[in-house]
């Protein structure tokens, strides 16, 4: 057995030959565990005029592996009483589920089978790409999901910010060839990561990880980066009751060290219904039906997003008063608008240490983007610790700006000038 590095909170790490890095946290107190297996083949890998393939692979992969026909797939995950789940984000392909501890050894032994020894069936491909296909159609039909899409293409360039789902014409060039050299190129152990959080024997589970993904070959091929996208606006005409407005700028990624004073910032704005968007924009005003602000990271690079929804008549105060709530943060920060996010954060911790999935999340998350854990303890002191003066002199040094807004409704609006140019 390789020697794991042990932190605080008894997180055990163990760095395989291969490249891959195992997370295990026993929390003997619940009665569940949950293992997450992340693989770098989001959608970022894929080849130019295959959007959609990451996706596809992710789906067909479960679609028998190893001894198990599909249908004997299927059937271990309800035997063993899984809560699986498989998607793709823009850099990895995760696979995954929650279940009762004891059933923890045999999940481990069925997903080493679907990541390692997919079947991916040829005689399946046309099924795969139907039901892609409808997910891609439906999009058009949910029109927050079109402005956040192209929104984060605004943001992020044309490769990082490719949508999950992938697109028509990327899903009707798919081959089968494609899926198969995908595969063999992307589910690879270096830079894989595996969390394993919950009720569980450590030493037994750790061994068993080892036994399973200990041989497994392959280096991780890189990929080219592309520069962020510029700031601008576009607009999506559509005849329709509802405007919906969607906006973004930079911000740093979650491995950066001013990420807490960034996110706590963010938090104040629009955690929660005492958030200063909720009540000042939708409450006091009443100027839309949701109004929301969020934290949005890549591994070297990081946006702020913010959506809203409202009539066309509202539109454009919409997004005038909420631009300048956020930039009015900077003048200055209420104590009790600071506790009370304090409290939110404790709250969402309490529960995390009940949740071996949550937990999961998390492990693979700091291992990814900081190349780290973040114990409980680290993250608990690190909110504990922010003051109103440390977030509104990072607000200061790194204002809104630069702004990306997509917007689709009956008439495009007009940008509000931004007080930091």
């Amino acid at each position: 057995m390789n020697t794991p590095t042990i932190t605080d909170e008894n997180i055990r790490v163990i760095s395989l030959p291969n490249g891959l890095t195992i997370l295990a946290q026993p929390m003997p107190w619940l009665r569940t565990a949950a293992f997450a297996l992340a693989v770098r083949a989001g959608v970022e890998c894929e080849p130019e005029g295959r959007g959609g393939l990451a996706g596809l692979l992710c789906e067909m992969a479960q679609r028998g592996a190893g001894p198990y026909s599909s249908r004997d797939v299927v059937a271990l995950q309800d035997n063993l009483g899984l809560d699986h789940s498989a998607g793709v984000s823009s850099a990895l392909a995760s696979f995954g589920a929650a279940m009762p501890g004891q059933s923890l050894p045999d999940a481990l032994r069925l997903y080493a089978e679907i990541i390692r020894r997919p079947h991916l069936p040829g005689d399946q491909l046309d099924d795969a790409l139907m039901g892609a296909m409808q997910e891609v159609r439906a999009i058009k039909d949910e029109p927050t999901q079109q402005v956040i899409l192209r929104l984060k293409k605004m943001q992020y360039g044309p490769r990082a910010g490719r949508p999950n789902c992938g697109d028509e014409a990327g899903l009707n060039a798919i081959e089968m060839k494609d899926v198969n050299q995908f595969y063999d190129q992307r589910y690879r152990p270096e830079g894989a990561i595996m969390a394993i959080a919950g009720n569980f024997d450590v030493e037994q589970i750790i061994g068993l990880a080892e036994e399973l993904f200990g041989d497994w070959k392959g280096a991780l091929i890189e990929i080219p980066r592309d520069a962020s996208g510029l700031p601008g606006y576009e607009h999506i005409q559509q005849d329709s009751s509802q405007t919906h407005i969607a906006f973004s700028f930079d911000a740093v990624p979650l491995g950066d060290p001013n990420y807490y004073l960034m996110r706590a910032g963010v938090g104040i704005l629009s955690d929660g219904m005492s958030s200063r968007l909720f009540d000042r924009v939708r409450e006091q005003r009443g100027l839309c039906y949701t109004v929301s602000l969020s934290a949005h990271s890549m591994q070297d690079r990081g946006a702020i997003i913010g959506y809203a929804g409202t009539t066309p008549e509202r539109a454009q105060e919409t997004l005038d008063v909420t631009m300048r709530e956020i930039e009015a943060l900077v003048d200055g920060i209420e104590p009790g608008e600071l506790e009370r996010l304090k409290v939110r954060v404790q709250s969402s911790l309490i529960m995390e240490q009940e949740s071996s999935w949550s937990r999961v999340s998390s492990l693979i998350s700091d291992w990814y983007h900081r190349g780290r854990v973040v114990t409980m303890a680290e993250l608990e002191q690190r909110i504990e610790s922010l003051r109103i003066d440390s977030i509104v002199e990072y607000w200061k040094s790194n204002p809104p700006k630069g702004y990306r807004v997509v917007t689709l409704g009956q008439k495009p609006l007009v940008i509000p000038p931004s007080r930091n140019g």
